[in-house]
């Protein structure tokens, strides 16, 4: 607007508004406005360009900056210019770029955010179903509790162990002397004083000192070896006792004497007892009560350069010995008193010691001859002492119709009996059948001996002049003994007179024969009274012969099939080792057949002590349980603490309901034993009928699968644990990872490390706590026989011996204890191996290749080929007490094969073979060393080791053991030891009921994963 001069205001327009402020602005402002102008205008615009950017998605800013480069026309943009827009363009990319790695970063963490939450999520799942698995063991193990408890309350029966000794307290009081015709009445209930015998009195056995005491008449002494070496068994007899006040029974030795006064005989009375010595002795109590005679035969029989001697004649005839109790070899019937008297056999072999070096291999079945006999036949009236010269004498109480063979066409004499005998035999030898038969009945003297009797030892032969109307012996031992090796029956032909019981030459043939492998035929032998019949079943020894069958002998004879023959070879043998073959063997019989006449348990078995490896001062350290792999999730059993096995339940009643058995097949009536794997089983319903104390029945009897299954042990023996044993050498981390992965293990009792090395485990090792005690055992020399150890700290039956670098899962030790339950008498593993015959040098190899068929079961590391199996514990005492010296000492030998002699063992004593469980034939050994047994030498040692323990020397009338040993074949000339091979086949392997089994949807297998 303007203002005239007449004093008015007129606006002005827009245009002139403008015109006149730029007339009047100043340059230095339009400087600066045009300054702010360029410097505002960018910043907007750069902006504006990172908001749109930052709004569009990163898979579209390539797409959008195409887009807008796209409306910008570079063609007119300066070099300068260009370059400028280059460098911003890149500032933008390394600033995109680094937001991309920022966003990238975060989705990384973000993922791996989600994974540890999904494992959190995973695990605490797991452990949610771990906790109720642990929660049902937890349930289950209250419940067993509960159970026990209720038995514990209700048990009306203490628990028996052993018991307190009950001894007398002074010796016998004076008794009147019986009769003669009440001394030939004395049996046990008329003749024995059991008030010094009680049942806890261990049997104490006292021994008259043959020198301080004798009882024989001047001009007779006992024989020095059977003098010696009768003191010296008999001290180590575990029955002996010093102590005559304590004693149950008292022996007396009268023989076998020998007469010293030159070959006179007509200057000797006719008895060898002295009766006011044998009276006189201090604890004699006037009846001779609780005493014993013995009258050992080792000359009497096969009689020499001595004149005379008292073992093969019966010495107590016409002799006034009160209540005394007669043991010998040579009885007349009339003296004889069953039940009261004992038969012995003649003590013809060493002192003590092993024997089976003695015996030949058991097979073949047959042999050369199929019957022998060497003997010649002499009559005469000398049947009880030097002088009788009356047969009468023996036989007054006899009628002669039961010595007469009676025929439908003539009736003959003993003579003419024995000439038919000879007669058919000779028939038979020189007969048309295929059979051989050696046959000897004459006796030829060698030049410049007297008419006195075959000594063994004097190795002669020669003829007595009136021997006492019996078969003699012809040949040494060692000729003899030649041909019974070569015989599959020894003829034993029974005397003419059956006023004999029995005679120290007939035991002597019978001894000889059981040594040989020969099986004795005892032609008369239901006339007869073998030696222990009391308690051996020689049915299954020796074949009895009527002397009315001889003319069916052969037909007899050939009626035994090979397994039968091999049946009564194999027990002959056992009976010849344990109770004739030694002195020892001798006395410890007597003792032991006594002791169970009166029902008196033997003495417990010794075990062996488990001194730690850790002085008593020193704690080791402990640590959790580290499991390095997880074991399958599955519900086992019960957590309960240790329980041992008990023991000592049938002292009294065992040797009554088995005492057949432990005296004919088990092995061993001199101890015993804590358990055995052949005790009775009670029948199924006495479970539930009044005998259900520690039985624990699936479903408590109503049975089920898996769930109710893995709650109890059921089975037919009541509940129980195992104790593992580890046999381990100077490997400290692969034990305690064994250690660790048997935590949680159900029915584990405790866990035996048996610690071979000579250096103690390190200060700082930690041990695992494992729920159960660690027992770690010092060893007292590296030798892997210690896996074997009776050890006192093992207070259960059942035994497992693993190794230290063996891995088992839990549910396949489980399976394999509830299998053992039930096969308690055998080894029950799992690596099965097999014995394989040799067909090219006629020997046994030992094969751990994959077999349809298998005959051992691994017990244990062999050199790195890994074992596991359950055993009891009986078979440890047997292997460290009851095996032969030179098996162990083989073991030492090679470090080897100790699993081997263990399965010899058991299908020795059982005569069945081992069980195989689960289809493991190998183990897996986490870190262990390359395995060496891939070395060739590991093999050939075992294929040693099975020869050993089976062949006989190699003769070469049998075959001769050879085995290929680096290219080179060489033979075994190794003595047997079992005589035979015990190892059975068998061809099929225990798996769980329920394995491959269909089952409904709601049910549980057994075990998952078996």
């Amino acid at each position: 607007m303007t203002l005239e001069s007449t004093g008015a205001y007129h606006p002005l327009n827009g245009r002139e508004a403008l015109c006149h402020w730029l007339g009047h602005i100043k340059l230095s402002r339009i400087i600066v406005l045009v300054f702010m102008i360029l410097i505002i205008v960018p910043l907007i615009t750069h902006y504006f360009l990172s908001k749109v950017e930052s709004s569009v998605p990163n898979g579209d800013i390539h797409r959008t900056r195409s887009k807008l480069e796209a409306f910008e026309d570079f063609s007119t943009l300066r070099a300068s210019d260009l370059k400028l827009r280059i460098e911003e363009m890149l500032r933008i990319k390394g600033s995109v770029s680094a937001e991309l790695r920022d966003l990238e970063a975060k989705r990384q963490r973000l993922q791996i955010e989600v994974v540890g939450f999904s494992q959190k999520i995973d695990d605490l799942k797991t452990e949610v179903i771990h906790q109720q698995t642990e929660l049902e063991r937890l349930k289950i193990s209250v419940e067993q509790a509960q159970v026990s408890q209720r038995e514990a309350l209700q048990r009306n029966t203490p628990d028996l162990a052993l018991p307190r000794k009950l001894l007398p307290t002074a010796v016998p009081g004076l008794y009147p002397p019986p009769e003669t015709r009440q001394s030939s009445a004395c049996r046990m209930y008329n003749c024995f004083d059991h008030s010094r015998c009680s049942l806890t009195s261990g049997f104490p056995v006292y021994l008259y000192d043959p020198d301080r005491y004798p009882v024989i008449t001047l001009g007779w002494e006992v024989e020095g070896f059977v003098k010696t070496t009768l003191k010296q068994t008999l001290g180590y007899n575990p029955h002996f006792t010093t102590d005559p006040v304590s004693a149950c029974i008292y022996l007396v030795l009268v023989g076998e004497s020998l007469a010293t006064m030159g070959p006179n005989l007509r200057n000797f009375t006719d008895s060898t007892l002295q009766e006011n010595l044998l009276h006189d002795l201090p604890y004699w109590g006037g009846d001779g009560r609780n005493h014993v005679l013995l009258n050992f035969a080792r000359s009497g029989s096969v009689r020499g350069t001595r004149e005379l001697s008292t073992g093969g004649r019966d010495i107590f005839h016409k002799v006034n010995t009160g209540r005394a109790m007669f043991i010998q070899s040579t009885f007349v019937r009339s003296n004889y008193r069953p039940g009261f008297d004992v038969v012995s056999p003649p003590i013809l072999g060493p002192p003590g010691g092993d024997t089976w070096q003695d015996s030949p291999m058991m097979l073949p079945a047959r042999r050369k001859y199929l019957l022998s006999f060497q003997g010649e036949f002499q009559q005469s009236a000398n049947l009880v002492t030097a002088y009788t010269k009356n047969l009468g004498e023996a036989t007054d109480n006899f009628d002669d119709s039961e010595d007469d063979f009676v025929n439908n066409d003539a009736r003959f004499t003993r003579q003419n009996i024995e000439s038919f005998i000879v007669e058919h035999l000779q028939g038979l030898e020189f007969g048309s059948t295929s059979d051989q038969f050696l046959f000897h009945f004459d006796c030829s003297l060698p030049t410049g001996t007297t008419s006195v009797g075959l000594d063994r030892r004097a190795g002669g032969v020669k003829v007595v002049a009136g021997s006492w109307g019996d078969w003699v012996l012809c040949g040494t031992e060692s000729s003899r003994g030649s041909v019974l090796r070569d015989s599959t029956f020894a003829l034993v032909i029974a005397s003419p007179n059956t006023s004999l019981l029995t005679t120290t030459v007939l035991q002597t043939r019978v001894y000889e024969a059981l040594k040989a492998g020969a099986i004795p035929l005892l032609l008369g032998g239901d006339q007869l009274e073998l030696p222990y019949s009391e308690v051996v079943d020689w049915n299954r020894v020796v074949l009895f012969l009527p002397k009315a069958r001889i003319t069916e002998l052969h037909f007899f004879l050939r009626a035994v099939p090979d397994s039968d023959l091999l049946v009564l070879r194999r027990q002959g043998r056992q009976v010849w080792e344990r109770y004739c073959s030694s002195v020892q063997s001798t006395v410890d019989t007597i003792v032991a057949l006594l002791r169970h006449r009166l029902g008196i348990p033997p003495l417990p078995v010794q075990e062996e002590p488990s001194p730690s490896v850790f002085n008593a001062t020193f704690s080791p350290l402990k640590t959790e349980a580290i499991v390095p792999e997880a074991e399958p999730e599955e519900s086992l059993g019960p957590i309960e603490p240790p329980y041992p096995s008990p023991k000592f339940k049938r002292n009294y009643t065992f040797f009554l309901t088995q005492g057949h058995e432990v005296w004919n097949y088990w092995g061993d009536p001199f101890k015993l034993y804590p358990q055995l794997p052949f005790d009775t089983i009670l029948p199924s319903d006495a479970k539930f009928i009044g005998s259900g104390v520690g039985f624990r029945p699936i479903g408590r009897g109503a049975g089920g699968a898996g769930k109710e299954f893995c709650e109890s042990l059921g089975g037919n023996s009541p509940r129980e644990q195992f104790t593992i044993v580890m046999l381990t050498y100077e490997r400290e981390q692969v034990l305690i990872n064994s250690l660790s992965r048997l935590y949680g293990l159900p029915y584990l009792n405790k866990v035996i490390v048996v610690w071979n090395s000579p250096r103690p485990p390190l200060e700082d090792l930690r041990w695992p706590e494992i729920g159960v005690p660690v027992h770690v055992i010092k060893a007292s020399r590296n030798s892997l026989n210690n896996r074997f150890l009776p050890y006192d700290a093992i207070e259960t039956e059942a035994i497992l011996s693993v190794d230290d670098d063996a891995h088992l899962r839990h549910d396949e030790i489980m399976f394999g204890f509830r299998v053992w339950r039930e096969q308690r008498d055998r080894v029950v593993g799992f690596p099965g191996r097999f014995h394989a015959w040799d067909l090219n040098h006629q020997g046994w190899l030992y094969n751990s290749n994959y077999s349809c068929e298998l005959s051992m079961v691994l017990t244990g590391d062999t050199t790195h080929e890994y074992g596991a199996a359950f055993i009891h514990k009986y078979y440890t005492y047997l292997y460290s007490y009851w095996l032969p010296q030179a098996v162990r000492d083989k073991v030492d030998e090679y470090m080897n094969c100790e699993d081997i002699a263990m399965n010899f063992l058991v299908s020795h004593i059982t005569r069945k073979p081992p069980v195989k469980v689960t289809s493991r034939w190998t183990f897996r050994c986490p870190g262990c060393p390359v395995s060496l047994s891939e070395d060739d030498t590991h093999f050939q040692e075992r294929h040693k080791c099975i020869n050993f323990f089976t062949q006989a020397l190699a003769l070469p009338s049998i075959f001769c053991i050879v085995i290929k040993v680096e290219g080179v074949l060489t033979p075994l000339l190794l003595l047997q030891v079992f005589g035979y091979t015990p190892l059975l086949n068998t061809q099929f392997r225990a798996d769980s009921i329920l394995f491959k089994t269909r089952i409904p949807h709601d049910k549980q297998k057994c075990f998952k994963f078996i």
